[in-house]
């Protein structure tokens, strides 16, 4: 039994130093290339197989130099406007989503634009504590390899911006049939007002919830100035 243990203990370790190491590894590599898919993407896929539907997914990656300021500016601004200045989290928001969620059965998050980023690329989307450790480390890494401009160029490659959609240049041309990079204010703010649940909810012809959100985002947006990374 004690070489059991031993064995066991020592199995234990192993596996966690090659955790460690293949994260390090994974965070590293897509400092400098594409992320190709996420587990969400898998994710849903196989939701949509299993229920003999036809997978929906579209998904192509480019560069931050094609990707329109007017969405990077929209997503900051409405997902985390603390973004530049954070090192992956926000204290703030997360005291206030936990001041909410004790109040209310609803539970609201306080993640930030680093977190979804970490979440999106190496975990999966249901709460747990477990995942939510996980994301604390992968924040963590992605904080110290990245740069806040890789953050956002994979987090606008990488998420969900409609059914089956996924990243900036699919979302631009399943919305609007036009690039990225041409994107204009009104549509960056139309495609950063449905990222809270971008299955429900349609970046144009949309409801009037996400018409005021739309306008709020625009308002920022004024407010927030020049988009700079240094």
């Amino acid at each position: 039994m004690r070489r059991f243990f031993q064995k066991l203990k020592k199995w234990i370790l192993k596996s966690i130093v090659a955790f460690f190491m293949l994260s390090i590894f994974l965070v590293i590599i897509f400092k400098w290339i594409p992320v190709p898919f996420t587990p969400l993407m898998l994710i849903r896929n196989v939701e949509q197989w299993s229920k003999g539907e036809k997978a929906a997914f579209t998904h192509k990656w480019v560069p931050m130099s094609k990707i329109s300021d007017n969405l990077a500016k929209a997503v900051i601004v409405s997902e985390d406007q603390k973004f530049i200045q954070h090192f992956g989290f926000d204290i703030e928001a997360i005291e206030k989503a936990y001041e909410k969620n004790k109040k209310g059965k609803k539970i609201k998050g306080g993640s930030t634009i680093t977190q979804q980023t970490a979440k999106n690329v190496f975990l999966w989307p249901q709460r747990s504590y477990v995942r939510k450790g996980f994301e604390v480390y992968f924040s963590f890494l992605i904080e110290v390899f990245w740069s806040k401009e890789r953050i956002l160029e994979v987090y606008l490659n990488s998420i969900e911006m409609g059914n089956g959609v996924y990243g900036a240049e699919a979302a631009s041309q399943h919305w609007f049939r036009k690039p990225a990079a041409k994107l204009s204010n009104y549509e960056a703010a139309s495609i950063a007002a449905i990222l809270p649940n971008p299955r429900k909810y349609k970046a144009k012809g949309s409801s009037a919830y996400i018409e005021n959100r739309k306008n709020w985002i625009l308002l920022q947006m004024n407010y927030y100035g020049p988009l700079k990374f240094d």
